[in-house]
Protein backbone atom coordinates (compact mmCIF):
# COMPACT_ATOMS: atom_id res chain seq x y z
CA UNK A 1 0.00 0.00 0.00
CA UNK A 2 1.39 3.17 -0.98
CA UNK A 3 0.79 6.03 1.45
CA UNK A 4 1.74 9.69 0.19
CA UNK A 5 2.59 11.77 3.21
CA UNK A 6 3.55 15.95 2.58
CA UNK A 7 4.99 17.76 5.39
CA UNK A 8 7.09 14.73 5.59
CA UNK A 9 10.64 16.26 6.73
CA UNK A 10 10.27 16.62 10.28
CA UNK A 11 7.69 16.48 13.14
CA UNK A 12 4.53 14.40 13.29
CA UNK A 13 4.91 13.83 9.11
CA UNK A 14 7.99 12.18 10.09
CA UNK A 15 7.26 10.03 12.92
CA UNK A 16 3.77 9.05 10.85
CA UNK A 17 6.19 8.01 8.16
CA UNK A 18 8.62 6.03 10.18
CA UNK A 19 5.87 4.18 12.11
CA UNK A 20 4.09 3.27 8.79
CA UNK A 21 7.33 1.92 7.26
CA UNK A 22 7.52 -0.53 10.71
CA UNK A 23 4.20 -1.69 9.67
CA UNK A 24 5.49 -2.44 6.32
CA UNK A 25 3.57 0.38 4.23
CA UNK A 26 5.15 1.94 1.72
CA UNK A 27 5.32 5.52 1.75
CA UNK A 28 6.07 8.56 0.29
CA UNK A 29 8.11 11.55 1.41
CA UNK A 30 6.94 15.35 0.43
CA UNK A 31 8.98 17.94 2.02
CA UNK A 32 10.15 21.45 1.75
CA UNK A 33 13.77 20.41 2.17
CA UNK A 34 15.90 18.46 0.68
CA UNK A 35 18.56 17.51 3.19
CA UNK A 36 15.86 17.28 5.85
CA UNK A 37 13.79 14.82 3.91
CA UNK A 38 16.59 12.75 2.71
CA UNK A 39 17.29 12.08 6.48
CA UNK A 40 13.68 10.96 7.34
CA UNK A 41 14.10 8.21 4.34
CA UNK A 42 17.43 6.60 5.94
CA UNK A 43 15.42 6.50 8.57
CA UNK A 44 12.00 4.47 7.21
CA UNK A 45 15.16 2.77 5.41
CA UNK A 46 16.52 1.52 8.65
CA UNK A 47 12.78 0.20 9.94
CA UNK A 48 12.01 -1.05 6.64
CA UNK A 49 14.83 -2.61 4.66
CA UNK A 50 14.02 -0.07 1.78
CA UNK A 51 14.69 3.19 0.70
CA UNK A 52 11.35 5.10 0.13
CA UNK A 53 10.69 7.70 -2.92
CA UNK A 54 10.80 11.36 -1.94
CA UNK A 55 9.76 14.30 -3.78
CA UNK A 56 10.37 18.27 -2.70
CA UNK A 57 7.87 20.50 -3.05
CA UNK A 58 7.43 24.56 -1.94
CA UNK A 59 3.76 24.89 -0.69
CA UNK A 60 4.05 28.29 -1.31
CA UNK A 61 4.28 28.43 -5.10
CA UNK A 62 1.29 26.65 -6.38
CA UNK A 63 3.57 25.55 -9.79
CA UNK A 64 5.23 23.50 -7.80
CA UNK A 65 2.54 21.89 -6.51
CA UNK A 66 1.29 21.13 -9.88
CA UNK A 67 5.11 19.77 -10.58
CA UNK A 68 4.66 17.69 -7.47
CA UNK A 69 1.10 16.50 -8.72
CA UNK A 70 2.50 15.22 -11.89
CA UNK A 71 5.88 13.83 -10.72
CA UNK A 72 3.35 11.47 -8.20
CA UNK A 73 0.42 10.78 -10.90
CA UNK A 74 3.50 9.96 -13.68
CA UNK A 75 4.83 7.26 -10.80
CA UNK A 76 2.15 5.79 -9.45
CA UNK A 77 -1.05 4.10 -10.77
CA UNK A 78 -2.36 4.23 -7.38
CA UNK A 79 -2.21 6.12 -3.84
CA UNK A 80 -3.84 4.14 -1.06
CA UNK A 81 -3.49 6.79 1.11
CA UNK A 82 -2.67 11.02 0.88
CA UNK A 83 -1.40 12.66 3.94
CA UNK A 84 -1.88 16.37 3.51
CA UNK A 85 0.11 17.08 6.53
CA UNK A 86 2.68 20.24 5.76
CA UNK A 87 1.47 23.03 7.07
CA UNK A 88 3.04 26.79 8.56
CA UNK A 89 2.09 29.27 11.42
CA UNK A 90 3.82 32.76 11.01
CA UNK A 91 2.89 35.80 13.16
CA UNK A 92 3.85 38.63 10.03
CA UNK A 93 1.58 38.93 7.54
CA UNK A 94 3.34 37.88 3.86
CA UNK A 95 1.77 36.94 0.54
CA UNK A 96 3.20 34.25 -1.51
CA UNK A 97 3.85 35.17 -5.17
CA UNK A 98 0.45 33.89 -6.37
CA UNK A 99 -0.94 36.19 -4.32
CA UNK A 100 -2.46 34.72 -1.78
CA UNK A 101 -1.91 35.04 2.19
CA UNK A 102 0.97 32.45 3.23
CA UNK A 103 -0.57 30.46 5.91
CA UNK A 104 -4.32 30.34 3.99
CA UNK A 105 -2.08 28.69 0.79
CA UNK A 106 0.55 26.43 2.76
CA UNK A 107 -2.52 25.07 5.05
CA UNK A 108 -5.52 25.05 3.08
CA UNK A 109 -4.96 25.94 -0.85
CA UNK A 110 -1.76 24.00 -1.54
CA UNK A 111 -3.26 20.71 -0.35
CA UNK A 112 -6.79 21.33 -1.78
CA UNK A 113 -4.89 21.25 -5.09
CA UNK A 114 -2.74 18.92 -4.64
CA UNK A 115 -5.85 16.49 -3.41
CA UNK A 116 -8.12 17.28 -6.79
CA UNK A 117 -4.78 17.22 -8.84
CA UNK A 118 -4.37 13.35 -7.59
CA UNK A 119 -7.82 12.49 -6.93
CA UNK A 120 -7.94 10.24 -9.56
CA UNK A 121 -5.12 8.16 -8.07
CA UNK A 122 -6.73 7.92 -4.99
CA UNK A 123 -8.00 4.62 -4.00
CA UNK A 124 -8.60 4.94 0.00
CA UNK A 125 -8.21 7.30 1.90
CA UNK A 126 -7.24 11.82 2.08
CA UNK A 127 -5.88 12.62 5.82
CA UNK A 128 -5.63 16.04 6.84
CA UNK A 129 -3.91 17.06 9.52
CA UNK A 130 -5.60 20.46 11.07
CA UNK A 131 -6.22 21.95 14.90
CA UNK A 132 -8.59 22.10 17.55
CA UNK A 133 -7.14 26.01 16.19
CA UNK A 134 -9.93 25.83 13.90
CA UNK A 135 -11.96 26.31 16.39
CA UNK A 136 -11.40 29.81 16.87
CA UNK A 137 -11.91 29.87 12.88
CA UNK A 138 -13.58 32.70 11.40
CA UNK A 139 -13.62 32.02 8.27
CA UNK A 140 -15.38 33.71 4.96
CA UNK A 141 -15.03 32.50 1.92
CA UNK A 142 -15.06 35.72 0.20
CA UNK A 143 -12.22 37.20 2.09
CA UNK A 144 -9.57 34.11 2.73
CA UNK A 145 -6.87 36.66 2.96
CA UNK A 146 -8.04 38.30 5.14
CA UNK A 147 -7.61 41.47 3.34
CA UNK A 148 -10.82 43.43 4.40
CA UNK A 149 -10.49 42.35 8.38
CA UNK A 150 -8.79 42.06 11.27
CA UNK A 151 -5.02 40.17 11.03
CA UNK A 152 -3.13 38.59 13.20
CA UNK A 153 -1.22 35.35 12.89
CA UNK A 154 -3.37 33.25 15.21
CA UNK A 155 -6.22 34.65 13.92
CA UNK A 156 -5.38 33.66 10.06
CA UNK A 157 -4.06 30.05 11.82
CA UNK A 158 -7.00 29.58 13.31
CA UNK A 159 -9.34 30.36 9.65
CA UNK A 160 -6.37 28.08 7.73
CA UNK A 161 -7.36 24.97 10.30
CA UNK A 162 -10.91 25.69 10.17
CA UNK A 163 -10.52 25.56 6.59
CA UNK A 164 -8.82 21.92 6.57
CA UNK A 165 -12.03 20.65 8.69
CA UNK A 166 -14.40 22.06 5.98
CA UNK A 167 -12.46 20.77 3.35
CA UNK A 168 -12.92 17.34 4.62
CA UNK A 169 -16.87 17.67 5.05
CA UNK A 170 -17.02 18.82 1.15
CA UNK A 171 -14.47 16.45 0.24
CA UNK A 172 -16.27 13.38 1.60
CA UNK A 173 -19.51 14.30 0.15
CA UNK A 174 -17.78 14.60 -2.87
CA UNK A 175 -16.44 11.18 -2.38
CA UNK A 176 -19.64 9.17 -1.00
CA UNK A 177 -20.13 6.13 -3.56
CA UNK A 178 -16.55 5.80 -4.59
CA UNK A 179 -15.13 3.97 -1.61
CA UNK A 180 -12.58 6.88 -0.49
CA UNK A 181 -13.06 8.60 2.31
CA UNK A 182 -11.65 11.88 3.90
CA UNK A 183 -11.32 12.17 7.68
CA UNK A 184 -9.00 14.71 9.47
CA UNK A 185 -7.79 15.27 12.64
CA UNK A 186 -6.00 17.05 15.74
CA UNK A 187 -2.62 15.96 16.80
CA UNK A 188 -2.20 17.81 20.13
CA UNK A 189 0.32 20.56 20.54
CA UNK A 190 3.71 19.16 20.07
CA UNK A 191 7.01 19.77 20.74
CA UNK A 192 8.34 20.31 17.21
CA UNK A 193 9.97 23.84 15.23
CA UNK A 194 6.63 24.16 14.33
CA UNK A 195 6.00 28.05 14.57
CA UNK A 196 8.99 28.81 16.44
CA UNK A 197 8.90 32.53 16.91
CA UNK A 198 5.73 32.69 18.95
CA UNK A 199 5.34 32.52 22.79
CA UNK A 200 2.84 29.81 23.06
CA UNK A 201 5.50 27.26 21.05
CA UNK A 202 8.53 28.17 23.09
CA UNK A 203 6.54 27.53 26.19
CA UNK A 204 5.78 24.24 24.51
CA UNK A 205 9.01 23.07 23.88
CA UNK A 206 10.63 24.55 27.01
CA UNK A 207 7.82 24.05 29.60
CA UNK A 208 7.96 20.25 31.23
CA UNK A 209 4.27 18.97 30.66
CA UNK A 210 2.77 21.52 27.86
CA UNK A 211 3.36 19.60 25.05
CA UNK A 212 3.69 15.79 23.36
CA UNK A 213 6.50 14.10 21.40
CA UNK A 214 5.59 14.12 17.42
CA UNK A 215 5.24 10.24 17.97
CA UNK A 216 2.38 11.14 20.29
CA UNK A 217 1.16 13.65 17.69
CA UNK A 218 1.45 11.15 14.92
CA UNK A 219 -0.53 8.19 16.19
CA UNK A 220 -4.13 9.40 15.50
CA UNK A 221 -2.80 10.14 11.82
CA UNK A 222 -1.18 6.58 11.68
CA UNK A 223 -4.88 5.19 13.44
CA UNK A 224 -6.48 7.00 10.40
CA UNK A 225 -4.39 5.34 7.44
CA UNK A 226 -4.16 1.53 9.31
CA UNK A 227 -7.53 1.43 11.43
CA UNK A 228 -10.88 1.00 10.09
CA UNK A 229 -12.34 3.81 12.16
CA UNK A 230 -10.14 5.94 9.03
CA UNK A 231 -13.25 4.41 6.36
CA UNK A 232 -15.83 4.26 8.29
CA UNK A 233 -16.27 7.97 9.63
CA UNK A 234 -16.18 10.15 6.61
CA UNK A 235 -15.68 13.70 7.33
CA UNK A 236 -14.93 13.46 10.34
CA UNK A 237 -12.56 14.90 12.76
CA UNK A 238 -11.24 13.07 14.83
CA UNK A 239 -8.93 13.79 18.23
CA UNK A 240 -6.90 11.33 20.07
CA UNK A 241 -7.73 8.13 17.61
CA UNK A 242 -11.58 9.27 18.10
CA UNK A 243 -14.11 11.26 16.36
CA UNK A 244 -14.63 14.46 18.31
CA UNK A 245 -17.51 16.98 18.47
CA UNK A 246 -16.49 20.55 16.89
CA UNK A 247 -18.53 23.80 16.46
CA UNK A 248 -21.00 24.34 13.12
CA UNK A 249 -17.93 26.29 11.61
CA UNK A 250 -15.77 23.35 11.38
CA UNK A 251 -19.06 20.96 9.81
CA UNK A 252 -21.33 23.42 8.17
CA UNK A 253 -21.68 21.43 4.84
CA UNK A 254 -23.15 24.73 3.16
CA UNK A 255 -20.00 27.17 4.48
CA UNK A 256 -17.88 23.35 3.09
CA UNK A 257 -19.25 24.30 -0.29
CA UNK A 258 -18.53 27.79 -0.18
CA UNK A 259 -14.61 27.40 0.44
CA UNK A 260 -14.95 24.79 -2.13
CA UNK A 261 -15.95 27.00 -4.36
CA UNK A 262 -13.65 29.71 -3.26
CA UNK A 263 -10.57 27.72 -2.87
CA UNK A 264 -11.49 26.44 -6.31
CA UNK A 265 -11.80 29.99 -8.08
CA UNK A 266 -8.58 30.97 -6.17
CA UNK A 267 -5.80 28.16 -7.40
CA UNK A 268 -7.09 28.47 -10.79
Amino acid sequence: MISVITGASAGIGEAAAVELARRGRKVVLVGRNPGKTARVAERVKAVSGSLPDTFTCDYTLLGDVRRLAAELLSRYERIDILVNNAGVMTTERTLTRDGHETMIQVNHLAPFLLTNLLLERVAGRVITTTSRAGKTGRLDPSDLDRERRRWSGWLQYGDSKQAGALFTVELARRLQGTGVTATCFHPGVIKTEFAPSTFMMWMVKNIPGMGQTPEEGASTMVHLATHPDGAAHPGRYFAKSAPASVPRGMSDPVLARALWDASAAAVE
